[in-house]
């Protein structure tokens, strides 16, 4: 085998590679896993939310696909209430990561630092219905 051909294998090898690492890193940082999710959601929101019922925050029986502030019978800061903000992956990411970075003012001052947890939890209220 010549020094070109040896090369090509090479550069295809770590072509290969990084495209298994890089798909292998996108599907962790895909879909979350709702079993665990139920437990972080258990153990760390359920202080002050239920599924069912509004407490100290609303509802979350259905939030995802819902639109910020539109639980009946919850009493939303202003800003929460006014952002409208559809509830998805990217939305409930970025606001258990940092409420005030998606609506400053609210009420909330709970994050999940957690990347995968994040993922987890989102996975598991997808599967949550309407309550």
């Amino acid at each position: 085998m010549s020094r070109v051909h040896g090369w090509a294998a090479a550069a295809i090898a770590a072509w290969a590679l990084s495209l298994l690492l890089a798909t292998s890193q996108g599907q962790d940082a895909g879909a979350g896993d709702a079993a665990r999710g139920k437990v972080v959601f258990e153990k760390r929101c359920t202080g002050c939310h239920s599924l069912t019922q509004n407490r100290e925050g609303p509802k979350l029986g259905g939030v995802y696909g819902r639109v910020s502030g539109t639980v009946e019978g919850f009493a939303y800061s202003d800003a929460l209430r006014k952002a409208r903000i559809p509830w998805d992956e990217k939305t409930l990411n970025t606001w258990l990561a940092d409420p005030d970075t998606l609506v400053p003012d609210n009420n909330m001052e709970f994050h999940v630092a957690k990347a995968e947890e994040r993922r987890d939890v989102i996975a598991f209220l997808k599967q949550v219905p309407l309550r």
